[in-house]
């Protein structure tokens, strides 16, 4: 996974969908309840960079047809990471700030995350109101200094770093790109690994949860 080094006061900050999920969410919702095939255009143009996150989501979600009693039934089969309730209370024993950050929504997220039984963690996402089975979506957490994110995670962990702390970025995807940049030490895997490999920048490689439990059982002292 990389060469050890000492974590120091560490935040730490986790991306949600394929990260604390087994699944990425709103991939999975958008093959099973999208009213057409708009949404593959929409991510061709978001992940080849001619629109940003926000302008993607946008479109894709509000794409979806979906009432909230079928979402929750849905919602109800997505599981977790093993091993991220195991980080969870490991993470406390050591008084560590721990925060998700999401291109995902709020109502998602809340919903997973009760029904396997965690509760207390400082969620940073973007926002889903529904009525009938037409979903509207709002982005709060995006900033002007950003090209484009729905939700600008750096800004959010910017938010959240006192001067000294380290912060510890855990993430998989295009959308973590942007927040992991805020961080000083990057646990990737999927796109994110890819990312930081072809840029020549450092990073911690992991699988799966269980490879940062290990690593944060070592370093943290």
């Amino acid at each position: 996974m990389g060469k050890n080094i000492r974590i120091k006061d560490p935040v730490v900050f986790f991306d949600f969908d394929n990260t604390i999920t087994t699944v990425d969410v709103l991939d999975d919702m958008l093959s099973r309840f999208s009213r057409n095939d708009n949404w593959m255009a929409l991510e061709e143009d978001w992940k080849n960079g001619r629109i940003g996150s926000r302008e993607c989501l946008k479109g894709q979600i509000e794409g979806i047809g979906i009432t909230k009693k079928a979402l929750d039934e849905y919602l109800t089969g997505i599981k977790l990471d093993p091993y991220f309730k195991k980080l969870l209370v490991f993470l406390k024993t050591k008084n560590i700030k721990t925060f998700i950050v999401s291109d995902n929504f709020d109502c998602i997220l809340k919903k997973i995350l009760a029904d396997n039984g965690i509760s207390g963690l400082e969620v940073y996402s973007n926002s889903l109101t529904i009525t009938g089975d037409r979903l509207t979506t709002s982005f709060p957490l995006t900033s002007a200094d950003c090209g484009g994110c729905a939700h600008c995670k750096k800004t959010t962990l910017r938010k959240h770093i006192d001067a000294g702390s380290t912060a510890v970025y855990v993430g998989d995807g295009q959308s973590d790109v942007c927040g992991s940049e805020g961080a000083d030490i990057v646990f990737a895997k999927g796109y994110l690994k890819d990312h930081y490999k072809n840029k020549g920048l450092s990073c911690i490689s992991f699988d799966v949860l269980k490879d940062v439990y290990d690593y944060f059982q070592e370093n943290i002292s």
